[in-house]
């Protein structure tokens, strides 16, 4: 069995190479869920309905989020009666929110309800939220205090960042499976995904921490900073306003504590011995993952490295 730690584009672009040489239904993937937030009365979760859409194939694969071809004259309505429309959601997309929603409404735990949306989309994957719980991610910047989607999104990540906050994070529980299923797997992934608001939260969630130390499973990170810079995403204005040097290396210090194997990019290898002097194997690989023949050259690179 194998386990993976998730957030957004990078950790789907991932997934949707290992997708193509394990079985679907071996694999369990626990999803950052400190980005949901509600707008339009509606339950939003930008890094499951991420994973989801690519595993099912109809991501839109430019923008790296929503469904390929989707409109939205849902939003171009709101605007005229008023609201406020900066974070784009498509009107396939906002069906998916309506069904969270309503299943929410029903009494259905998030992972629940995200198992039914996998189901009709026709995953065999589980996809889990790291919790059931209300958790959020805030930012600390010098215009004040904002939750991760305005500061992203609407503010288009142009504020100096001064900290960052889980709010929820000492009340949030994980979810049904996730501690089981890290403890049972074979093979634990951390994607290339910012490791301070999609890896980070995860970890935060009580328990799930020490049940990857105590997992016995091969646990390998995938580096999301290359030449000092992330893929994609403000993980280095992140990293930067905490006090984090930007680079593979910090990256891996944060897991220090658990990580058995770190895939480094190619581009790095001057970085390889810091890392190895943190107790950690250094794999040199290209992690950019353009097209699909890279995305399962790394998932194999991965898998080979574990003797899986």
């Amino acid at each position: 069995m194998i386990t993976a730690l998730a957030g957004g584009v990078g950790a789907a672009k991932f997934l949707s190479g290992l997708i193509r040489v394990v079985p679907e239904e071996e694999l369990t993937v626990i999803v950052n869920t400190g980005d949901d937030i509600e707008l339009y009365g509606l339950h939003i979760s930008p890094d499951l309905d991420i994973v989801a859409y690519t595993l099912a194939g109809i991501v839109d694969e430019e923008k790296g989020w929503g469904i390929r071809g989707d409109t939205f004259h849902c939003l171009e309505m709101l605007r005229k009666y008023g609201y406020e429309t900066w974070f784009n959601l498509g009107d396939r997309d906002l069906a998916t929110h309506i069904h969270r929603t309503m299943l929410l409404k029903r009494g259905l735990r998030l992972s629940q309800a995200t198992r039914e949306i996998c189901r009709s989309l026709g995953l065999r994957v589980n996809i889990i939220p790291m919790t059931d719980d209300r958790f959020e991610t805030w930012i600390e910047t010098d215009a004040g205090l904002m939750h991760f989607q305005e500061y992203l999104v609407r503010r288009g990540a142009r504020d100096r960042v001064l900290g960052v906050k889980y709010v929820g994070a000492e009340n949030a529980a994980p979810a049904e499976g996730v501690i089981d299923a890290i403890l049972s797997s074979d093979l634990l992934i951390i994607c290339p995904s910012n490791p301070i608001v999609s890896i980070g939260t995860i970890l935060s969630v009580r328990d799930v921490r020490e049940a990857i130390r105590r997992s016995r499973a091969c646990k390998v990170a995938i580096s999301p900073i290359v030449s000092g810079a992330p893929i994609k995403g403000p993980a280095d204005k992140l990293m930067r306003g905490l006090g984090l040097e930007v680079s593979a290396f910090s990256v891996a210090h944060l897991y220090r504590d658990f990580l058995n194997v770190f895939v480094l990019d190619q581009r790095d290898e001057a970085e390889k011995e810091r890392i190895e002097g943190l107790g950690i194997k250094v794999i040199l690989a290209d992690t950019i993952m353009r097209t699909l023949e890279d995305k399962v050259r790394l998932a194999k690179i991965v898998l080979r490295e574990c003797g899986l």
